[in-house]
């Protein structure tokens, strides 16, 4: 009898202590899962709605209520001028419109740059810096780079005509780099960068400070303008450029020849009777 209940008494103890080890595993395996849940917890970013465009939008366009959709962004990403709130973005439900004022790709951050004021139009004054004006010259396919002009692009300007008050033949025509690097920022009636395809425009809008208004007024007036597309990137400035007929034919210029001096005479005049002599005589002076 002994014998059965110190063996009960064994096997009693043997299966606690295996269910203390599986218990003690279990919280084991218990508190592990916790701490990485905590882990991930830790590493996910805290996010805010931004409004970005549904589609593409181009310059002038109307922003509506569908052309924007709200997306979670990291809120220590957020792009200054985003729009955070549909109020802010459309007050009065859209009562007075946003127009885009610069190109957006889809789902690009809709920033407060990047569209008017509630009401107010997209001219080209919210292109002009401050001290900018904005100023027309006539181009043809020649002289407008075959149409390869966009809003943006920077372009030398050229003036070709003659120069008046000048010995005849002295200098003919000539050509003159009279702008470098100015600003186009419309082409026609068109002032968005987003054109398709070549257009054969017939002027185009350049932001020159006030100064350069005048002197391009007289060019135009004067002659006819070129312009010389710059390259993306190229912030290089051009020199002073002139070309008249004789340097471009490499004839040099023309030499002048210095009037000769008239050869001073002296004379004494003399009466004879009724006549009067003139006589030569060496000149003292």
């Amino acid at each position: 009898m002994r014998a059965v209940f110190g063996l009960v008494l064994i096997v009693g103890i043997a299966l606690a202590g295996g269910a203390v080890m599986m218990a003690k595993n279990y919280i084991t395996t218990y508190q592990n899962e916790l701490d990485r849940e905590r882990q991930a917890r830790a590493q996910i970013v805290p996010t805010v709605e931004v409004f970005v465009a549904e589609r593409p939008l181009h310059y002038g366009e109307m922003l509506d209520v569908e052309a924007v959709r709200a997306v979670l962004w990291p809120e220590n990403a957020i792009p200054e001028g985003a729009f955070v709130d549909r109020e802010a973005l459309f007050p009065a439900d859209n009562a007075n419109p946003r127009f885009v004022l610069r190109t957006m790709e889809k789902d690009e951050a809709i920033l407060a740059i990047k569209v008017t004021s509630p009401g107010e139009d997209a001219g080209l004054t919210s292109q002009l810096e401050r001290g900018m004006r904005a100023f027309a010259i006539r181009v043809d396919v020649t002289t407008g780079v075959s149409g390869f002009l966009r809003p943006g692009d920077k372009v030398d300007v050229y003036w070709t005509g003659s120069i008046r008050g000048t010995a005849e033949g002295a200098r003919g025509e000539i050509t003159r780099l009279i702008e470098s690097g100015v600003k186009l920022i419309a082409i026609d009636q068109s002032a968005g960068g987003d054109l398709d395809g070549t257009v054969i425009a017939r002027t185009v809008t350049v932001a020159v400070r006030p100064e350069q208004v005048a002197a391009l007024a007289q060019a135009q007036t004067t002659g006819h303008l070129s312009l010389s597309l710059v390259g993306v990137g190229d912030d290089t400035i051009a020199s002073a450029i002139e070309v008249d007929q004789r340097a471009l034919l490499g004839m040099g210029a023309i030499e002048i020849a210095p009037e000769m001096a008239e050869e001073k005479v002296c004379s004494v005049k003399t009466r004879r009777g009724a006549e009067v002599v003139v006589i030569p005589i060496p000149c003292t002076n």
